[in-house]
């Protein structure tokens, strides 16, 4: 069975040594893979220097990062870290125990019932991850502590099958969701978080990157729960149609004659609208389901073509 160390990098010159020296230590069975995304600081130097597998990623942002690793690299369980020193290595083999010995198809490093917010002195970023679970739990149903987490660990078939969209530091939040919404089995794990270490700095903009974090859960609630996003907004239509609607109802009543017919007329092309934006939904669902029921072939055929090898 193959265990592969996947380390996302960029500009980690500060850390990398001591976070691949440290999965060496723990996982001496392990790959080490650095994926080095266009760093100047002599990352990708360090990081085979101390017995890392370096390769490059030249498409700027974590999103293509990991779309490469996973489409690169083949092995039983796969453990994402971070390269900034913020997660503990000691915790990958609970994580590789679960993925390898109990069939999980990912593994969430839970930061947020941890140590998070005593180590973590950027308020708006606890702010963030809280809003973001938050969201998350509501349009999906689900109960996860740690929605951008950067540690996980993956099963060969999650790696095969999913498909990646995002290019930068939304790909937490697509990750989380794709398990979600395709029944992927999921376990979460407190983990230890510490703050980064003098002379690191973090990549992330708190604004910037917080609303494409926004923007991607806008997208991913309208295609992977079609029917729930176009029932919401035919149903704001129709509010918005009977708000003006019944004022003009009340005076026919009262008067026998019917005012406003423009805003009669306008009324009657939101209800249309409604009408159609409810069956967009529909029809969506039904090519989510079929979306859905591919994938399921999909593993099918990864796991005979495994089991075939």
């Amino acid at each position: 069975m193959k265990t592969a160390i996947l380390i996302p990098c960029y500009n980690e010159s500060a850390t990398i040594k001591k976070v691949v020296c440290d999965f060496k230590k723990v996982m001496p069975h392990a790959d080490i893979y650095v994926y080095d995304n266009n760093s100047t600081d002599g990352t990708d130097k360090i990081a085979r220097e101390n017995g890392a597998i370096v390769r490059y990623e030249y498409k700027q942002g974590k999103g293509n990062v990991v779309r490469s690793m996973f489409r690169d690299i083949d092995a039983d369980c796969y453990i994402m870290v971070d390269g900034d020193d913020t997660y503990p290595a000691d915790s990958a083999l609970e994580f590789e125990k679960l993925v390898l010995e109990k069939n999980v198809d990912m593994v969430i490093g839970d930061r947020l019932s941890s140590t998070y917010f005593e180590e973590n002195d950027r308020p708006f970023h606890n702010v963030g991850n809280k809003m973001v679970r938050w969201l998350i739990n509501l349009f999906f149903k689900s109960d996860l502590k740690d929605i951008m987490t950067g540690m996980r660990a993956f099963s060969f078939d999650f790696v095969k099958s999913f498909p990646i969209v995002s290019k930068e530091f939304e790909i937490e939040t697509e990750m989380s969701v794709f398990a979600l919404m395709n029944n992927f089995s999921i376990e979460e794990i407190p983990i230890d978080y510490r703050d980064r270490v003098e002379g690191s700095e973090s990549k992330l903009n708190t604004y910037k990157d917080g609303y494409k974090v926004l923007r991607m859960i806008y997208t991913l609630v309208r295609d992977q729960r079609p029917l729930f996003f176009f029932t919401i907004a035919s149903l704001v239509l129709l509010i918005i149609a009977a708000i003006y609607f019944f004022p003009i109802l009340n005076k026919y009543l009262i008067h026998g004659y019917v005012l406003k017919i423009p805003t009669l007329i306008v009324i009657s092309t939101v209800v249309i609208i409604a009408a159609l934006t409810f069956f967009t939904g529909v029809i969506l669902h039904v090519l989510k389901k079929h979306h859905t029921a591919n994938l399921e072939h999909h593993l099918t055929l990864i796991r005979f073509n495994k089991k075939d090898k």
